[in-house]
């Protein structure tokens, strides 16, 4: 009986660890996928990418729960703090990165459209994005492994969180299949059109966006941890609202929902910043009071 039970403890023990690693397999399997995309497999690359996509998302399930995990099984450790930030750097840092790299790139045609783009993007610059993306999820990690706290209450974030960062640019590719589904003789013309502006416009703006989340990891600003918030029943009812909206999106067309979800929670809250700083002043702090 007591070694059945030595047996156990030391499988609760090594679980943790485990979910770690399986973040890491799957970002590496991501980028194995990503790399097999190029001029010479234009059939299967979209679909290849949608794959590589998946597998990232697996990736922040498995994140969700090491850490869950560990604390269940009483077996949180620094070191299982520097395992998760070296695995997420795989996961969330370098497979988006090169996701977006290749999805973008002009001489893989993954994004297919006839309408004319206002430009098209250097591949030097494209790179130059991806490395940036990829050394801001490096320093997002670092600084989270030095500022974090046990005793912290994890209600919120100082940074946009790399998972969240590298959501925001997997998600693209589901909608981007969704949209070159769309048979032009049988949709409406109207329909048609709005797909294929779309697409053009998600060529010229995806690096944009990413540049964007790559800032947004090293800001200050803040982000909300949603689980925590929802779970402590620290909720109103616009949270309700949107959580039924969203809900609501995914019921309809989920491949377009998943980026509208991830793109809303990244620059909700710097465009609220933006909008309260600038736009909604009060009168007492945009007159000058005189003197006398």
């Amino acid at each position: 009986m007591p070694k059945v039970r030595t047996r156990r403890q030391k499988l609760f023990a090594v679980l943790p660890t485990l979910l770690t690693l399986c973040n890491a397999v799957c970002g590496f399997g991501a980028i194995t996928i990503i790399a097999r995309v190029g001029p010479d497999a234009l059939a299967g690359g979209e679909q290849q990418l949608v794959f590589a996509a998946l597998l990232i998302f697996l990736a922040m399930l498995f994140d969700a729960l090491d850490g869950s995990a560990a604390r269940l099984t009483n077996q949180a450790s620094e070191f299982g703090a520097q395992l998760d930030s070296l695995c997420d750097v795989v996961s969330f840092g370098l497979a988006p990165a090169f996701l977006m790299l290749t999805l973008t790139h002009p001489e893989h045609h993954v994004i297919e459209t006839n309408a004319r783009l206002l430009f098209v993007w250097h591949p030097r610059i494209l790179w130059s994005i991806a490395v940036l993306f990829m050394a801001c999820a490096i320093l997002r990690l670092a600084r989270f492994n030095v500022e974090s706290d046990d005793d912290d209450s994890h209600d919120s974030f100082s940074g946009l969180p790399s998972p969240a960062a590298a959501g925001v640019i997997v998600s693209f590719p589901l909608a981007i299949r969704f949209l070159n589904s769309v048979d032009p003789q049988i949709a409406s013309p109207l329909a048609s059109k709005l797909t294929m502006y779309t697409l053009a416009a998600l060529a010229v703006t995806l690096p944009l966006i990413t540049l964007g989340t790559a800032i947004l990891m090293v800001s200050r600003i803040r982000y909300p941890h949603v689980f925590n918030q929802f779970v402590r029943g620290q909720r109103n009812r616009s949270h309700v609202l949107q959580l039924l909206f969203f809900v609501a999106m995914v019921l309809v067309a989920w491949e377009l929902a998943v980026p509208v979800i991830f793109s809303s929670f990244a620059f909700n809250a710097p465009l609220r910043a933006v909008w309260r700083k600038y736009v909604r002043r009060s009168p007492q702090t945009s007159t000058v009071p005189s003197e006398g």
